[in-house]
């Protein structure tokens, strides 16, 4: 079994910053790309940032050059810095992680955390 557990969110006014935490725990042989996700009240959930095994990064246009997506391998962790927060920022953050659980034959699995919430004032 996989669980992911996020970390890090709370409120804060805009213009300030936040650092997301995800740590995975389990049974886990391999993470393949990971990523954030969010989700505002009466909208569907977007991808804000996702990152590969690798390195490589990719972000919303709506984030860019305001967020940083990384991650820790030796951890199973992923961060998400978010600087200068709007207040349309606001909205229940996920983790999402692609986790082969037992060994490099085992598929690999899109696992999500439970979310977190942030709330940007204006």
């Amino acid at each position: 079994q996989v669980q992911l557990v996020e970390s890090g969110g709370g409120l804060v006014q805009a213009g300030g910053s936040l650092r997301l935490s995800c740590v995975a725990s389990g049974s886990i042989f391999r993470i393949n790309a990971m990523g954030w996700y969010r989700q505002a009240p009466g909208k569907q959930r977007e991808l804000v940032a996702g990152i590969s095994s690798g390195g490589n990064t990719n972000y919303a246009d709506s984030v860019k050059g305001r967020f940083t997506i990384s991650r820790d391998n030796a951890k199973n962790m992923v961060y998400l810095q978010m600087n200068s927060l709007k207040a349309e920022d606001t909205a229940v953050y996920y983790c999402n992680a692609d986790i082969q659980g037992r060994d490099r034959w085992s598929p690999s699995i899109a696992y999500w955390g439970q979310g977190t919430q942030v709330t940007v004032s204006s």
